[in-house]
């Protein structure tokens, strides 16, 4: 009985904290950057992190595929958590030379007609603009897809 009323507090409150940032509780789930240039973010506040989200012209299950497909073509990156009902998805992509695992996190919100991208490296300072490039070159692989 106990956890089902901290189960309660603690959605109330992911709910109010959603809000008070001025998204949905779809638009959330995205993490938020670091301090260091490591990561890219359509839902970052700071200039040096921001990157603009996908516009979705296409019909959001259409899109939901056409993401699908584009990471399945990108080299050493994998999905590794889908939530289609909340519209987000998290993959992996791994640089070829020393295996550093980046984290590239996607929330689709239909109602607003854009995907939310987030491009991180897990560790280290600098990237090298990396995190960028990538959300730059998945944004045209997901023009030519229509999106």
């Amino acid at each position: 009985m106990r956890s089902a009323w901290l189960a309660k507090v603690v959605l109330f409150a992911l709910t109010a904290l959603a809000l008070s940032r001025g998204g949905s509780m779809a638009s959330s789930r995205i993490s938020d950057c670091p301090d260091s240039p490591n990561c890219v973010s359509s839902l970052s506040r700071d200039q040096d992190h921001y990157a603009s989200p996908f516009r979705v012209d296409i019909a959001p299950d259409e899109a939901w595929a056409a993401l699908k497909r584009v990471l399945g073509a990108e080299p050493r990156t994998r999905v590794v958590e889908e939530d289609k009902e909340r519209w987000y998805l998290r993959a992996e992509a791994t640089s070829r030379l020393f295996r550093f695992v980046d984290d590239v996190e996607f929330q689709l919100v239909p109602e607003e007609r854009l995907m939310h991208v987030r491009s991180a490296s897990r560790v280290g300072y600098w990237d090298l603009g990396v995190n960028r490039r990538r959300v730059e070159r998945l944004r045209e692989a997901l023009k030519r897809e229509g999106l």
